[in-house]
Formats: structure tokens, C-alpha cells, sequence
């Protein structure tokens, strides 16, 4: 039994990482098409089923033809990998799509499966009643994988590389590999992949089953739930009834979702094989503290908002309407901080209670400080915004006491010495690209105003941001060709980031 399993392991390390992914992507593919057999939409299944086993097949034929050659792999062609994941394979993902909505073209199939797989959730068909369920199914399963995908690179592929954030924490250079990875994992580093996958795969698995059933007893339906659950975990904000304004479980299944998005906050809360000596506690983890901050002074914020606008007004609320419109700041500032991007059904309450607007300007900021390093989510970082105020703060501190000698205490010890430096080139290198993504959008069209809002939400992968940043929706439905496409390359860019992009177009990384 032993000898079997580490023979299959062994075949599995022969084989591209790229074949991998694409066999359980067409593996994935019989889901929805056993869901639509069962709802009796045969079409519908028979174009999953007969993808799947053509990807099955074609991944079956190449393996057999790579069997017998020596692998020569290193991280970076593992990062090399994964952008090839992010813009080939939704090629393949979207042909079932495309040819079970049956009136949408294929680059809006495209679009929609990069959107998924990124875990932006940019929603292309607004109108849910226009897909059909297993459609529905398909596309918060594909965010789902995509999210488990980032799980395991994170630890894996960027990690090592000392990119994703690590390069705040690292002792190594951007792009390259860091001290303390063992030897067999330098030469091939598949051993750290699968090992790696082995332990958070059934972490990520139970903790969507729990959220699937906890939303079950509160009330909702099926689908609703198991969609709501994937999205939650993989921050992608896709939703088969249009947001949870259309879920049944109401505030119970807002409060279900609210505390599983504390695992895109820090990676501490669902594993410490990327935290540092001493830093495994949660209460001492600088992004899960800073984070809880921004949540609770934004929406403290926004509370006072409305009511100065009910004020203003001459309006009257009652206290159960005033505990309904702080749960629903509260809610919606957690999920968009996550870049889960849901919007708590308590949300429009309170605009129209208030009179106001919607802060746009407030969400999409939420949007871009991100979540935590290694998790899920988009953004900045958490880890690079806790590394610039930490810098901000010692600069004050010298302004008054010039002489001052810094105390390095133990919540630091996470930031090395030129960790702000790396966060702040960072930071400029991500305006940098959100000003290029806005320029490219305005030659093709675009206005201003949405340019913004288009580049913020799908450089920090938070798709919903789209809907609710303006007061005017952008119908991504209605974009040309060519700005489509372009949204496609800022929701990879936003999802592997920037440096890691430049590593891979580094001839002397690559030499190294």
C-alpha cells in the first residue's frame, strides 16, 4: 500500500505542474454537469461532461507522452506556472460556459472564467435569472479552486521567492529563493507543492462544508449556500441570486459568512507555516490587529455618516434600525477589506435612511489595503500597510526626539530592516499600474470616473466593487473588445502582483 501510494506521488512529481491543474480543472467540470443531469437540463450537462473528458483525455495523452522525461523545474518556473494558469487555462474553463449560455461570445465567457478564477467575482451577467444554476454553480466553483490555488502557492511557490508580501518579512531578495528551504525542495521544489496541498487542501474543504451547512440550517437553499460558501472562502463575492439581499437566511447568514471572512484577515488563523519564529499567536499577529482596527474605525465612521445625514434630514430612526445600519457597516467594511466584495442587505437601509450617496471612495479604499499576506484576498497587504505605519511612526518620533534610539519590540520582529523600503516601492510600482490600467481604459473609451473605479476593483480583485462604487452601475456587458481584455490582464496582475511579474521577466533571476 505504502510502496503504491509513494509510486503515484513519484508520477505526479514527473508530471508538469500545468498538466496537474488542468486535469482537475476538466475533473471539476463533471460537478456542474452531474448537478444539471439531475435538474434534467441535459444540454447543459452533456456541454460539461464532454469538456471534462476531452480535458481528461487530452491531459491523459501528454502525460503518457511526458512520462519517461526528467523533470527540470525550479520555483520560478512554478510562478511561471501559475500566470499561465491565470490566462490560459480559462480558455479551456470557459468552452462548457460558452456553449451552455448559448448567446454570450466567447470573450465574454473568457472574461467571466478569468474573473472567476482570480477570485475577482466581476460580474458580467448582473441578471441572474439570465444563467442557469449549474451555470451559477460553475462559476462560484471556479473562484472556490482559484482561492485554494493561492492557499497553496502562497506557502509553496511565492513564499520561497520571498514575493506576495513576504518580501516585507524575508531575508532574501525579491525573485529569488530564501535561506532555510531544504535542499531536495531546491532542486524540486514539487515536494514542498504537494506537501504543502496535502495539509490546507482539507482545511479549505472542511471549512467550506461547515459553512455550507451552517447556512443550510439557518434557512437557505441549496445552491445559494454551497455558491455563498465557495465565494466566502475565496473572497470571489460570486452570488447565483445577485447578493445577499436576494439569500434567504437573512441576518443569520450574513453573521455565518461575516465570521468566516476573518480567515482572509491573517494566515495565522488557518495555518503558521509561513509565520516566523514566535509569532504564532493571533492576538499578537500585527495584520489580524490592524486589521480589526480599520473595520471597526471605518465603520464607526460611516455609522456617524448617517446619522448626520438623518440629522440633516429631520428623520427619525428607532434603536433596532440603528443596530441594523451598524451591523450592515460593520458587515459590509469587513467584506470589502477582504476584497470578498458581499454587500450586507442592511446596506441600502442605510443610504436611504440617511439620504446620502454611496461612499464609493470609502470601499474602494477598503479595496485596495487588502487582506491579509498568504490568504485569499487582494490589495496591498495588510503586512505592508502595518510596515509603512510602523516606518510613519518612527518618522514622528524623530522629528521630536532627534536623538531617539528605536525599540525594536516583539510584534516587529515580523518586519526586517528595509521592510517598509520594499512596502513603499511596492506601493508606487501599484499606483504606477492603476494609472496605466487607467490610461489604457480611457483610450478605449472609457470615462474617467469608471476607469478608476474598473482598475481599483480588478487590481485588487474585488469585482463587486464595480456595482456599488458609483451611483451609476458600469455594465461590464457594454465594454468593447479590447477593454475587456485589459480588465482580464489587471485582475492577473492584481492577483499575482507586481513583483512577482517582474521576477518572471527578469532574464538575470532566471539566470540565478
Amino acid at each position: 500500500m505504502g510502496v503504491a501510494r509513494r509510486q503515484q506521488v513519484g508520477v505526479l512529481r514527473r508530471l508538469p505542474l500545468f498538466l496537474l491543474i488542468w486535469g482537475m480543472a476538466s475533473l471539476a467540470m463533471w460537478i456542474p454537469a452531474i448537478y444539471a443531469l439531475a435538474l434534467d437540463d441535459h444540454p447543459t450537462s452533456r456541454s460539461f461532461f464532454y469538456s471534462g473528458l476531452l480535458g481528461v483525455f487530452l491531459v491523459g495523452l501528454i502525460a503518457l507522452a511526458m512520462m519517461n522525461r526528467q523533470p527540470r523545474y525550479g520555483t520560478l518556473g512554478q510562478l511561471a506556472v501559475l500566470l499561465a494558469t491565470f490566462t490560459i487555462l480559462p480558455l479551456f474553463l470557459a468552452v462548457p460556459f460558452h456553449d451552455a449560455v448559448g448567446n454570450t461570445t466567447f470573450l465574454n465567457a473568457y472574461f467571466d472564467m478569468v474573473s472567476a478564477l482570480t477570485t475577482t467575482g466581476a460580474d458580467l451577467f448582473p441578471d441572474p435569472s439570465r444563467l442557469l444554476a449549474p451555470l451559477h454553480l460553475w462559476r462560484a466553483l471556479v473562484g472556490w479552486l482559484g482561492g485554494l490555488l493561492m492557499w497553496i502557492s502562497a506557502a509553496a511557490i511565492l513564499a520561497p521567492l520571498s514575493l506576495g508580501g513576504f518580501e516585507v518579512t524575508a531575508r532574501g531578495e525579491p525573485g529569488r529563493p530564501v535561506s532555510g528551504v531544504a535542499q531536495s525542495e531546491k532542486v524540486d521544489p514539487r515536494g514542498r507543492l504537494l506537501r504543502v496541498s496535502r495539509t490546507l487542501a482539507p482545511v479549505y474543504v472542511g471549512l467550506t462544508a461547515v459553512i455550507w451547512v451552517l447556512l443550510l440550517i439557518a434557512g437557505e437553499a441549496g445552491l445559494t449556500a454551497i455558491c455563498h460558501a465557495m465565494s466566502v472562502m475565496a473572497t470571489s463575492g460570486i452570488s447565483p441570486v445577485g447578493g445577499l439581499e436576494g439569500a434567504a437566511a437573512g441576518l443569520t447568514g450574513e453573521a455565518i459568512l461575516f465570521l468566516f471572512m476573518f480567515f482572509a484577515l491573517s494566515r495565522l488563523t488557518f495555518s503558521a507555516d509561513t509565520a516566523a519564529s514566535g509569532q504564532l499567536r493571533l492576538d499578537q499577529d500585527p495584520e489580524f490587529r490592524i486589521g480589526l482596527m480599520i473595520v471597526v474605525a471605518v465603520a464607526l465612521l460611516l455609522f456617524f455618516r448617517v446619522l448626520a445625514g438623518v440629522a440633516e434630514l429631520g428623520g427619525h430612526v428607532d434603536v433596532w434600525q440603528l443596530l441594523n445600519v451598524m451591523w450592515g457597516m460593520v458587515f459590509t467594511v469587513m467584506s470589502f477589506l477582504t476584497t470578498a466584495g458581499f454587500e450586507s442587505a442592511n446596506w441600502n437601509d442605510a443610504q436611504q435612511l440617511s439620504g446620502l450617496g454611496t461612499p464609493g471612495l470609502v470601499l474602494m479604499g477598503l479595496a485596495l489595503i487588502g487582506g491579509g499576506v498568504a490568504t485569499t484576498a487582494g490589495g496591498v497587504k495588510l503586512l505592508r500597510v502595518y510596515a509603512l505605519y510602523l516606518n510613519g511612526a518612527r518618522e514622528i518620533d524623530r522629528l521630536i526626539y532627534p536623538s531617539s534610539v528605536s525599540r525594536e519590540g516583539g510584534n516587529n520582529r515580523r518586519i526586517q530592516s528595509d521592510g517598509a523600503f520594499i512596502a513603499w516601492i511596492f506601493l508606487m510600482m501599484f499606483a504606477i499600474t492603476l494609472g496605466l490600467f487607467d490610461v489604457l481604459l480611457a483610450a478605449f473609451g472609457v470615462t474617467f470616473e469608471h476607469a478608476m473605479v474598473l482598475s481599483v476593483a480588478t487590481l485588487s480583485t474585488t469585482g463587486p466593487l464595480i456595482e456599488l462604487a458609483t451611483d451609476d452601475p458600469i455594465r461590464l456587458i457594454d465594454l468593447g473588445g479590447g477593454a475587456k481584455l485589459v480588465l482580464c490582464a489587471a485582475m492577473v496582475i492584481g492577483r499575482l502582483e507586481t513583483l512577482a511579474i517582474i521576477a518572471l521577466i527578469t532574464p538575470a533571476l532566471w539566470r540565478g
